[in-house]
């Protein structure tokens, strides 16, 4: 903002009087109330709370290219009776590779954790000491065996794209607890984007406010949220890039065509534009605050992992969607795992689960159980509901020729393993069973409608009733199906 005993008073009132940006500026500057400002309502026909909410806000851990089961939340003993045994029966797997090899135990030894007793095996030690706020659910299904789709179906309940994800569904129905940063915010791995890139968090055909918009969590935030200056210049947030006069002049012209806009087309994309530029100009204020970790103690940053090379990356995005929570954005979504490349870059362990897996749990196991840890000792996770995805599992055979016993694992559409943690579940607890090897979900099997209808439930959102009319149908995130789990209930 250009400092007004430098402009001549008609300048600095022109300024201040025209524009979307100064605007926000002024009003973020006039309510000195911190970060935490306006709420911005519920925009759905029937809006929140339908039910008393046990959550108010959500951090979703996604594991990109299909986690395995068998080597993390669901112990199969019998595996280990079968290593290197063939399949039973004459039903030919839907695989990814097609390559049917023979039986495979598990790599990590299983332990029972914490008060409760939940089995979680050695590939996740950090996890494991805070096994008592997990509620795993190990009997998912999905409807694809491919990354691509199957990721689509995790995070918008449709194979397809175009359909909006959850945290655009949650951000639409509940508003945003600020007006100064976005509701829904997305810090994808450094390493690359997820299968399926940016669509994984597209508002769809909800309005473009409610698309998640991607932060980094190294160097620069978000990109061209700052004007460019003129060479040799200095300035901080919010100062002009230009001339005072072409910066007026600008402004006001601006002004006048967001106007006329306005008037004759008050619910047009350009209008959601120009709220997005609204909002952009609060967010030259509150993100280099909210982004800025060097003021959490040494202690909070070691305990992040911040000071290892191998969960640096991934506790930075887990100490700052705690920070993102505490200014009021509604959803913060964590990938860790990009989509395709060689070496892998994500959870895929088609060639050696023991090399994979383990590089992979390293990056995130202590930076998810600091987060765990800080929301519980400051007071946040009772109001806070933490997910923990990934697509699909892994197969209890080896991905190999049908009599060899080989070191990957192909996906698994049938059964795996996600879980929870925060307000209003049981928790120490799982729900739900794979058959014997692990392979199939054959004890209260769960669809990702039914995970979806669950997580809408504890945010206070009946998900029959949270709907966008779009082409001549009534959407919902769960589309005409879904069951809540209430058994996972607190």
């Amino acid at each position: 903002m250009p400092d007004p005993a430098l402009l001549p008073r008609r300048d600095f009132l022109s300024w201040s009087a025209h524009g979307l940006t100064a605007t926000a500026v002024l009003d973020l500057l006039s309510r000195q109330q911190g970060l935490l400002g306006a709420t911005i309502p519920s925009e759905a026909a029937d809006p929140p709370p339908h039910l008393p909410p046990k959550c108010k806000r959500v951090i979703h851990l996604y594991m990109c290219g299909g986690l395995s089961h068998l080597d993390s939340f669901d112990y199969k003993p019998s595996l280990e009776k079968y290593h290197g045994k063939p399949l039973p029966g004459s039903e030919t797997p839907e695989t990814f590779f097609g390559k049917i090899g023979l039986l495979r135990k598990n790599d990590w030894n299983f332990q029972q954790r914490g008060e409760s007793g939940l089995w979680i095996s050695d590939l996740f030690p950090h996890l494991a000491s805070v096994a008592d706020e997990l509620t795993v659910i190990r009997s998912m299904a999905a409807d694809s065996a491919n990354h691509t789709p199957a990721t689509f179906q995790a995070n918008t309940g449709f194979r397809l794209n175009g359909f909006p994800v959850l945290g655009s569904w949650m951000s639409y129905g509940l508003g945003c607890e600020t007006d100064e940063l976005p509701a829904y915010v997305v810090l994808p791995d450094p390493r690359g984007l997820p299968a399926g890139g940016t669509i994984n968090w597209s508002n769809g055909f909800l309005p473009a406010r409610y698309q998640g918009v991607a932060f980094r969590t190294k160097g620069q935030p978000i990109d061209d949220l700052f004007p460019a200056l003129p060479a040799g210049s200095v300035a901080g947030p919010g100062s002009l890039a230009f001339d005072r006069n072409s910066e007026l002049a600008t402004r006001d012209f601006i002004a006048a065509l967001n106007e006329h806009h306005q008037l004759s087309r008050p619910e047009s994309d350009l209008v959601a534009r120009m709220k997005s530029y609204e909002l952009a100009a609060k967010m030259q204020l509150s993100v280099p605050h909210v982004t800025d970790l060097t003021g959490e103690t040494a202690a909070t940053q070691s305990q992040y992992g911040l000071d290892r090379a191998e969960t640096a990356d991934f506790g930075r995005s887990c100490l700052l969607a705690r920070r993102l929570l505490e200014q009021g954005v509604r959803f913060v979504q964590l990938f860790a795992g990009g989509s395709f490349g060689s070496p892998r870059i994500n959870w895929d362990g088609h060639e050696d689960m023991k090399e994979n897996h383990a590089q992979e749990a390293l990056r995130v196991d202590q930076p998810i159980a600091a987060l765990l840890s800080d929301l519980r000792q400051r007071g946040m996770l009772e109001d806070t509901l933490v997910l923990f995805t990934t697509e699909f599992g892994r197969t209890p055979f080896a991905q190999s020729e049908a009599n060899v016993l080989g070191s990957g694992r192909d996906h698994n559409m049938y059964g795996f393993s996600v879980w929870m943690a925060g307000g209003g579940l049981k928790h120490g607890t799982s729900y739900g069973a794979t058959d014997e090897i692990g392979w199939k979900a054959v004890e209260n099997p769960v669809t990702w409608p039914d995970f979806h209808a669950t997580v809408l439930h504890l945010l206070g959102i009946d998900h029959e009733r949270l709907k966008y009319y779009h082409n001549g149908i009534e959407r919902r995130l769960t589309n005409v199906h879904g069951q809540v789990v209430r058994d996972v209930l607190g």
